[in-house]
């Protein structure tokens, strides 16, 4: 009863903070769903190296980053947000994790590309912007690139980390529920992890829209389609609970901080949609989190900032926080 009841008061919670995200929907999303930037980062960082890998979608690039003891058992995976760039990942040009991680002798693999994918297996080409192959990310991560990393760079292929922010998030717990050898530890940060919550669904379809054009029903089909119940966190608790998956899940509050620094008209303006995603974001946290507990025991961390919003600056920080256990976790 006490989770129900905590279920429920999620969805009212989620509820208005959707008639939030209204507003910001009804302008250009701008960065926002990529993150508020910080002030200054070097963007490519030289000691990554690209590593290109064929797939149903065409070549894709990683950045690989060796862990600093050249050890090839402790592998890490880090997925981007909605906004995906095709030259370098968000990791790369926000933040300084793979120097940071590398030095806790950890592998780091960057996958570069797949704009509003959810790093999914669509069910067809987007129609709205002339997308000419279907995305075909989960079976990439888990098949082409899973075996390319092990042939040729020698990179242990089970037993792996996955974490993502925002849309990554939630793909990071879907590729840990359904391929458990492969991933013992995931990590969402900021994620989205209560799709099928109300009006979920619409707001990502015109998230999807605004971030390259997508047409949202050639991800899972039609809003009744059971891929919709298949990639959602929630429905999919269960397996992450019976695989022992270790999970690290992490979000903001929505409230900004004095790292959110504005500098210009445009930063009102994206911290607000920060702010805006950020609350969604911890509603769906909270949902996730009451209904793992609802199914009893399980191997997952919970961490609420006490600030925080949609933004690199924070992300970085739950990396991290994240660092030992993710460490501790790893072969």
């Amino acid at each position: 009863m006490v989770a129900g009841r905590a279920v429920r008061a999620d969805r009212r919670w989620l509820r208005r903070a959707l008639l939030g995200l209204a507003v910001t929907l009804a302008l250009p999303f701008g960065a926002a769903l990529g993150g508020l930037g910080p002030a200054a980062r070097a963007g490519f960082d030289p000691a990554g190296f690209d590593f290109w890998v064929d797939s149903s979608m065409g070549p894709i690039k990683s950045r690989i980053f060796r862990a600093a003891d050249g050890n090839t058992r402790r592998v890490v995976y880090a997925l981007d947000g909605l906004r995906a760039r095709n030259d370098l990942s968000g990791w790369e040009i926000d933040t300084d994790i793979s120097r940071v991680l590398t030095s806790w002798n950890i592998n780091v693999v960057m996958p570069v590309g797949g704009q509003s994918s959810f790093y999914s297996d669509w069910v067809a080409p987007s129609n709205t912007n002339g997308q000419l192959q279907p995305y075909a990310w989960e079976s990439f991560l888990s098949n082409n690139l899973r075996w390319a990393l092990r042939d040729r760079l020698g990179f242990h292929p089970y037993g792996n980390g996955v974490f993502g922010l925002s849309m990554g998030g939630s793909a990071a717990l879907a590729l840990a529920a359904y391929h458990p050898d492969q991933f013992r530890y995931a990590a969402s940060y900021s994620g989205y992890l209560n799709i099928s919550a109300p009006a979920m669904k619409e707001g990502l379809r015109l998230a999807m829209l605004d971030a390259g054009g997508f047409n949202i029903d050639a991800m899972w089909g039609p809003p009744w389609d059971a891929r919709w119940l298949r990639n959602d966190p929630f429905m999919f608790a269960p397996l992450l609970r019976a695989n022992g998956t270790r999970l690290w899940i992490a979000t903001g509050n929505g409230v900004n901080g004095p790292r959110d620094v504005i500098n210009s008209p445009i930063d009102v303006y994206h911290l607000g949609n920060a702010m805006a995603l950020e609350t969604i974001a911890l509603a769906n946290t909270r949902a996730f989190e009451a209904r793992l507990n609802s199914l009893g025991p399980s191997n997952a961390n919970f961490v609420y900032t006490p600030v925080g919003v949609h933004s690199w600056n924070y992300w970085q920080d739950q990396v991290f926080q994240m660092l030992p256990d993710l460490s501790a976790n790893l072969g």
